[in-house]
Protein backbone atom coordinates (compact mmCIF):
# COMPACT_ATOMS: atom_id res chain seq x y z
CA UNK A 1 0.00 0.00 0.00
CA UNK A 2 1.35 3.29 -0.46
CA UNK A 3 2.97 5.22 2.16
CA UNK A 4 1.42 9.01 1.75
CA UNK A 5 2.82 11.24 3.74
CA UNK A 6 0.96 13.22 7.09
CA UNK A 7 -0.70 15.97 6.28
CA UNK A 8 0.89 19.00 7.69
CA UNK A 9 -0.87 20.97 10.38
CA UNK A 10 -1.44 24.57 11.47
CA UNK A 11 -0.20 23.11 14.94
CA UNK A 12 3.52 22.40 12.48
CA UNK A 13 3.02 25.83 11.28
CA UNK A 14 3.10 26.74 14.62
CA UNK A 15 6.02 25.41 15.94
CA UNK A 16 8.36 26.18 13.12
CA UNK A 17 7.45 30.05 13.16
CA UNK A 18 7.37 30.09 16.84
CA UNK A 19 4.29 31.49 17.44
CA UNK A 20 0.79 30.25 18.68
CA UNK A 21 -1.93 28.48 15.84
CA UNK A 22 -4.15 30.99 16.38
CA UNK A 23 -1.57 33.54 15.58
CA UNK A 24 -0.49 31.46 12.42
CA UNK A 25 -4.16 31.55 11.37
CA UNK A 26 -4.06 35.28 11.61
CA UNK A 27 -1.09 35.36 9.44
CA UNK A 28 -2.52 33.12 7.15
CA UNK A 29 -5.90 34.61 6.51
CA UNK A 30 -5.16 38.05 7.13
CA UNK A 31 -7.26 38.43 10.09
CA UNK A 32 -6.31 39.88 13.74
CA UNK A 33 -3.28 42.25 14.86
CA UNK A 34 -0.49 40.41 13.45
CA UNK A 35 2.66 42.40 12.72
CA UNK A 36 4.20 42.34 8.89
CA UNK A 37 7.53 40.61 10.07
CA UNK A 38 5.75 38.00 12.50
CA UNK A 39 3.40 37.37 9.04
CA UNK A 40 6.69 36.77 7.23
CA UNK A 41 7.71 34.49 9.57
CA UNK A 42 4.42 32.36 9.73
CA UNK A 43 4.52 32.47 5.69
CA UNK A 44 7.87 30.69 5.45
CA UNK A 45 7.22 28.19 7.89
CA UNK A 46 4.10 27.36 5.88
CA UNK A 47 6.05 27.25 2.96
CA UNK A 48 8.95 25.22 3.95
CA UNK A 49 6.77 22.75 5.74
CA UNK A 50 4.51 22.47 2.31
CA UNK A 51 1.55 23.30 4.58
CA UNK A 52 -2.06 23.92 3.03
CA UNK A 53 -5.13 25.40 4.65
CA UNK A 54 -7.49 22.48 5.59
CA UNK A 55 -10.23 24.11 3.45
CA UNK A 56 -12.88 21.92 5.41
CA UNK A 57 -12.21 23.59 9.09
CA UNK A 58 -12.20 27.16 7.03
CA UNK A 59 -15.35 26.05 5.39
CA UNK A 60 -17.19 24.70 8.47
CA UNK A 61 -16.28 28.15 10.07
CA UNK A 62 -17.58 30.27 7.31
CA UNK A 63 -20.52 28.11 6.39
CA UNK A 64 -19.43 27.93 2.96
CA UNK A 65 -20.50 25.01 0.80
CA UNK A 66 -18.30 21.85 1.12
CA UNK A 67 -16.82 20.16 -1.47
CA UNK A 68 -17.09 16.31 -1.65
CA UNK A 69 -15.80 13.77 -4.19
CA UNK A 70 -17.61 10.47 -5.46
CA UNK A 71 -15.14 7.69 -6.45
CA UNK A 72 -14.79 4.26 -7.22
CA UNK A 73 -11.62 2.21 -7.07
CA UNK A 74 -13.27 -0.50 -9.93
CA UNK A 75 -11.19 0.16 -13.37
CA UNK A 76 -13.08 1.70 -16.15
CA UNK A 77 -13.12 -1.69 -17.80
CA UNK A 78 -16.65 -2.98 -15.13
CA UNK A 79 -17.10 0.82 -13.95
CA UNK A 80 -17.96 1.85 -17.19
CA UNK A 81 -19.96 0.75 -20.22
CA UNK A 82 -22.89 1.60 -22.32
CA UNK A 83 -23.42 4.49 -20.25
CA UNK A 84 -20.04 5.28 -19.65
CA UNK A 85 -20.36 5.18 -15.78
CA UNK A 86 -22.71 2.63 -15.32
CA UNK A 87 -23.42 1.83 -11.47
CA UNK A 88 -21.33 4.95 -10.85
CA UNK A 89 -23.26 7.34 -12.93
CA UNK A 90 -26.85 6.30 -11.59
CA UNK A 91 -25.20 7.33 -7.64
CA UNK A 92 -23.71 10.20 -8.81
CA UNK A 93 -27.03 11.71 -10.51
CA UNK A 94 -28.81 10.87 -7.47
CA UNK A 95 -26.39 12.10 -4.92
CA UNK A 96 -25.22 15.01 -6.39
CA UNK A 97 -29.02 16.57 -6.16
CA UNK A 98 -28.96 15.17 -2.58
CA UNK A 99 -25.72 17.24 -1.53
CA UNK A 100 -26.91 20.25 -2.92
CA UNK A 101 -29.98 20.22 -0.66
CA UNK A 102 -27.56 20.42 1.92
CA UNK A 103 -25.12 22.68 0.58
CA UNK A 104 -22.30 20.40 -1.09
CA UNK A 105 -21.23 20.19 -3.69
CA UNK A 106 -20.13 16.84 -5.72
CA UNK A 107 -17.31 16.36 -7.47
CA UNK A 108 -17.12 12.81 -9.89
CA UNK A 109 -13.86 10.97 -9.58
CA UNK A 110 -14.21 9.38 -13.07
CA UNK A 111 -12.77 5.30 -12.72
CA UNK A 112 -9.02 5.30 -13.96
CA UNK A 113 -7.60 2.04 -15.62
CA UNK A 114 -5.73 1.39 -12.52
CA UNK A 115 -8.32 1.70 -10.26
CA UNK A 116 -6.49 4.56 -8.55
CA UNK A 117 -7.75 8.20 -8.50
CA UNK A 118 -5.26 11.01 -8.16
CA UNK A 119 -6.94 12.30 -5.53
CA UNK A 120 -4.27 14.69 -4.22
CA UNK A 121 -5.03 16.73 -7.27
CA UNK A 122 -8.32 17.67 -5.68
CA UNK A 123 -9.49 19.81 -2.73
CA UNK A 124 -12.30 17.88 -1.13
CA UNK A 125 -14.22 17.76 2.63
CA UNK A 126 -15.34 14.59 2.48
CA UNK A 127 -15.78 11.13 0.20
CA UNK A 128 -18.16 8.81 -1.13
CA UNK A 129 -16.30 5.87 -2.21
CA UNK A 130 -17.86 2.95 -4.09
CA UNK A 131 -17.59 -0.53 -2.95
CA UNK A 132 -13.71 -0.34 -1.81
CA UNK A 133 -11.34 -3.02 -1.65
CA UNK A 134 -9.82 -4.68 1.62
CA UNK A 135 -6.20 -3.02 0.10
CA UNK A 136 -8.91 0.33 -1.41
CA UNK A 137 -5.66 3.13 -1.82
CA UNK A 138 -7.92 5.47 -2.76
CA UNK A 139 -9.42 5.03 0.98
CA UNK A 140 -6.48 4.59 2.61
CA UNK A 141 -4.96 7.70 0.72
CA UNK A 142 -8.18 9.73 2.31
CA UNK A 143 -8.28 8.03 5.84
CA UNK A 144 -4.56 9.64 6.19
CA UNK A 145 -5.95 12.93 4.84
CA UNK A 146 -8.48 12.69 7.70
CA UNK A 147 -11.40 13.29 6.01
CA UNK A 148 -14.28 11.93 6.46
CA UNK A 149 -15.50 9.00 4.13
CA UNK A 150 -18.53 7.27 3.67
CA UNK A 151 -18.49 4.16 1.68
CA UNK A 152 -21.34 2.57 -0.10
CA UNK A 153 -21.50 -1.57 0.29
CA UNK A 154 -19.44 -2.91 3.22
CA UNK A 155 -15.49 -1.93 2.97
CA UNK A 156 -13.24 -4.83 2.36
CA UNK A 157 -11.59 -4.00 5.71
CA UNK A 158 -12.17 -2.14 8.85
CA UNK A 159 -16.14 -3.03 8.27
CA UNK A 160 -16.68 -2.06 11.65
CA UNK A 161 -14.83 1.19 11.61
CA UNK A 162 -14.69 3.09 8.12
CA UNK A 163 -18.98 4.47 8.03
CA UNK A 164 -20.89 2.69 5.34
CA UNK A 165 -24.21 1.94 3.86
CA UNK A 166 -25.03 -1.73 3.98
CA UNK A 167 -25.97 -3.14 0.02
CA UNK A 168 -26.59 -6.48 1.56
CA UNK A 169 -24.28 -8.65 -1.36
CA UNK A 170 -25.09 -11.55 0.75
CA UNK A 171 -28.96 -11.06 -0.09
CA UNK A 172 -28.75 -9.91 -3.02
CA UNK A 173 -26.58 -13.22 -4.26
CA UNK A 174 -29.47 -15.47 -2.49
CA UNK A 175 -32.23 -13.95 -4.51
CA UNK A 176 -30.03 -14.70 -7.51
CA UNK A 177 -29.19 -18.32 -6.61
CA UNK A 178 -33.21 -19.07 -5.21
CA UNK A 179 -34.37 -17.81 -8.85
CA UNK A 180 -31.97 -20.15 -10.86
CA UNK A 181 -32.67 -23.26 -8.84
CA UNK A 182 -36.63 -21.57 -9.12
CA UNK A 183 -35.89 -22.25 -12.59
CA UNK A 184 -35.14 -25.29 -12.51
CA UNK A 185 -30.67 -25.30 -12.56
CA UNK A 186 -29.04 -27.61 -11.03
CA UNK A 187 -25.47 -26.96 -12.19
CA UNK A 188 -25.25 -23.12 -11.38
CA UNK A 189 -21.54 -21.62 -11.71
CA UNK A 190 -20.19 -18.29 -10.24
CA UNK A 191 -18.04 -16.12 -11.88
CA UNK A 192 -16.39 -13.00 -9.48
CA UNK A 193 -13.76 -10.17 -9.85
CA UNK A 194 -10.24 -11.34 -8.49
CA UNK A 195 -10.18 -8.00 -6.25
CA UNK A 196 -10.79 -9.01 -2.19
CA UNK A 197 -14.22 -6.49 -2.39
CA UNK A 198 -16.73 -6.81 0.25
CA UNK A 199 -19.33 -8.02 -2.26
CA UNK A 200 -17.12 -10.63 -3.65
CA UNK A 201 -16.79 -12.53 -0.20
CA UNK A 202 -19.97 -12.81 0.76
CA UNK A 203 -21.16 -13.64 -2.63
CA UNK A 204 -18.48 -16.58 -2.44
CA UNK A 205 -19.87 -17.18 1.11
CA UNK A 206 -23.79 -16.98 -0.09
CA UNK A 207 -22.75 -19.54 -3.29
CA UNK A 208 -20.46 -22.23 -1.22
CA UNK A 209 -23.40 -22.49 1.24
CA UNK A 210 -25.93 -22.33 -1.19
CA UNK A 211 -24.64 -25.72 -3.02
CA UNK A 212 -23.61 -27.25 -0.18
CA UNK A 213 -27.21 -27.06 1.03
CA UNK A 214 -28.85 -28.15 -1.89
CA UNK A 215 -25.97 -30.72 -2.96
CA UNK A 216 -25.11 -29.00 -6.21
CA UNK A 217 -21.26 -28.96 -7.66
CA UNK A 218 -19.76 -25.94 -6.91
CA UNK A 219 -18.06 -24.52 -9.94
CA UNK A 220 -16.43 -21.30 -9.37
CA UNK A 221 -13.64 -18.92 -11.52
CA UNK A 222 -12.64 -15.75 -11.07
CA UNK A 223 -11.65 -12.91 -13.36
CA UNK A 224 -9.29 -10.11 -13.41
CA UNK A 225 -11.86 -6.67 -13.24
CA UNK A 226 -9.24 -4.88 -15.59
CA UNK A 227 -10.00 -7.68 -18.30
CA UNK A 228 -13.73 -6.17 -18.03
CA UNK A 229 -16.38 -8.00 -20.72
CA UNK A 230 -13.53 -9.97 -22.22
CA UNK A 231 -12.85 -11.56 -18.65
CA UNK A 232 -16.38 -12.68 -18.16
CA UNK A 233 -16.26 -14.28 -21.32
CA UNK A 234 -13.13 -16.34 -21.00
CA UNK A 235 -13.85 -17.43 -17.31
CA UNK A 236 -17.46 -18.26 -19.21
CA UNK A 237 -15.77 -20.12 -21.88
CA UNK A 238 -13.32 -22.13 -19.30
CA UNK A 239 -16.18 -23.16 -17.05
CA UNK A 240 -18.38 -24.28 -20.04
CA UNK A 241 -15.30 -26.55 -21.54
CA UNK A 242 -14.57 -28.14 -18.41
CA UNK A 243 -18.30 -28.63 -17.29
CA UNK A 244 -20.46 -29.11 -20.37
CA UNK A 245 -23.33 -29.47 -18.06
CA UNK A 246 -23.57 -26.06 -16.38
CA UNK A 247 -27.41 -24.51 -16.99
CA UNK A 248 -27.24 -21.33 -15.11
CA UNK A 249 -24.23 -18.78 -14.62
CA UNK A 250 -24.84 -16.59 -11.86
CA UNK A 251 -22.21 -13.09 -12.60
CA UNK A 252 -22.65 -10.35 -9.90
CA UNK A 253 -20.45 -8.72 -12.14
CA UNK A 254 -22.75 -7.18 -14.99
CA UNK A 255 -19.18 -6.24 -17.58
CA UNK A 256 -18.37 -9.81 -16.49
CA UNK A 257 -21.94 -11.45 -17.34
CA UNK A 258 -22.09 -9.93 -20.69
CA UNK A 259 -19.55 -11.30 -21.72
CA UNK A 260 -20.34 -14.89 -20.26
CA UNK A 261 -23.57 -14.64 -22.60
CA UNK A 262 -21.45 -13.89 -25.44
CA UNK A 263 -19.27 -17.06 -24.08
CA UNK A 264 -22.73 -19.37 -23.88
CA UNK A 265 -24.07 -17.51 -27.55
CA UNK A 266 -20.44 -18.83 -29.07
CA UNK A 267 -20.71 -22.44 -28.01
CA UNK A 268 -23.81 -22.41 -29.84
CA UNK A 269 -26.00 -22.61 -26.97
CA UNK A 270 -29.41 -20.84 -26.37
CA UNK A 271 -29.92 -18.61 -23.40
CA UNK A 272 -32.09 -19.33 -21.22
CA UNK A 273 -33.34 -22.56 -22.84
CA UNK A 274 -29.76 -23.92 -22.13
CA UNK A 275 -27.76 -21.94 -20.01
CA UNK A 276 -29.47 -18.92 -17.63
CA UNK A 277 -27.46 -15.76 -16.79
CA UNK A 278 -28.64 -13.43 -14.62
CA UNK A 279 -26.11 -10.87 -12.80
CA UNK A 280 -26.91 -8.49 -9.47
CA UNK A 281 -26.51 -4.59 -11.22
CA UNK A 282 -30.09 -3.74 -13.07
CA UNK A 283 -27.99 -1.37 -15.55
CA UNK A 284 -27.68 -0.80 -19.08
CA UNK A 285 -25.58 -3.29 -19.54
CA UNK A 286 -28.04 -5.76 -18.29
CA UNK A 287 -31.00 -4.01 -19.93
CA UNK A 288 -29.26 -3.72 -23.57
CA UNK A 289 -27.65 -7.41 -23.52
CA UNK A 290 -28.88 -9.89 -26.02
CA UNK A 291 -31.24 -11.06 -24.37
CA UNK A 292 -32.02 -8.86 -21.46
CA UNK A 293 -30.15 -10.25 -18.68
CA UNK A 294 -32.21 -10.82 -15.20
CA UNK A 295 -30.65 -8.51 -12.58
CA UNK A 296 -31.48 -6.61 -8.93
CA UNK A 297 -32.92 -3.60 -8.23
CA UNK A 298 -31.05 -2.69 -5.67
CA UNK A 299 -32.75 1.04 -5.24
CA UNK A 300 -29.37 2.74 -5.79
CA UNK A 301 -31.53 6.22 -4.96
CA UNK A 302 -32.61 5.02 -1.64
CA UNK A 303 -28.71 4.19 -1.19
CA UNK A 304 -26.65 7.39 -2.79
CA UNK A 305 -29.21 9.44 0.15
CA UNK A 306 -28.27 7.64 2.66
CA UNK A 307 -24.84 7.57 2.23
CA UNK A 308 -25.32 11.54 1.77
CA UNK A 309 -27.11 11.89 4.87
CA UNK A 310 -24.43 9.91 6.08
CA UNK A 311 -21.22 11.48 5.01
CA UNK A 312 -23.23 14.92 5.80
CA UNK A 313 -23.73 13.91 9.77
CA UNK A 314 -19.61 13.10 9.81
CA UNK A 315 -18.68 16.70 8.20
CA UNK A 316 -20.77 18.18 11.11
CA UNK A 317 -18.59 16.03 14.01
CA UNK A 318 -21.87 13.69 14.08
CA UNK A 319 -19.92 10.17 14.23
CA UNK A 320 -22.15 8.00 16.20
CA UNK A 321 -23.23 6.14 13.34
CA UNK A 322 -21.37 4.28 11.27
CA UNK A 323 -23.37 1.60 9.50
CA UNK A 324 -26.60 2.29 7.68
CA UNK A 325 -28.49 -0.69 6.04
CA UNK A 326 -29.39 -0.01 2.97
CA UNK A 327 -33.01 -1.23 1.23
CA UNK A 328 -33.27 -4.96 0.49
CA UNK A 329 -32.88 -5.49 -3.32
CA UNK A 330 -35.86 -6.25 -5.16
CA UNK A 331 -35.18 -9.19 -8.22
CA UNK A 332 -36.23 -8.05 -12.15
CA UNK A 333 -36.68 -11.65 -14.44
CA UNK A 334 -36.13 -10.99 -17.93
CA UNK A 335 -35.76 -13.24 -20.56
CA UNK A 336 -32.04 -14.37 -20.08
CA UNK A 337 -33.03 -16.61 -17.30
CA UNK A 338 -36.96 -16.56 -17.71
CA UNK A 339 -37.51 -20.60 -18.59
CA UNK A 340 -41.99 -20.01 -17.26
CA UNK A 341 -42.23 -17.81 -19.99
CA UNK A 342 -40.80 -20.30 -23.14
Amino acid sequence: MPDFPQRVTIKDVAREAGVSPTTVSHALNERGQVDAQTRARVQQAAARLGYRPNRHAQRLRTGEAHMIVLLSSMPFAVAGGPSRLGFMMEVAAVAAAAALDRGLALVLAPPMESGTVPLELLEVDGALVIEPSADDANLAYLQRRGLPVVTIGRPGSQPGAVPHVDIHSAHTTQLLLDHLHAQGARQIAMILGTEPRNSYVEARACYERFVGQHGLPLLLETADEVRGEAGGEQAAAALLAAHPGIDALCVPIDAFAVGAARAVQALGRRIPQDVMVATRYDGLRARSCEPPLTAVNLHLDQVAHQAIDLLFDHLRGETAQVAVPGPLAELVVRESSNRAAL
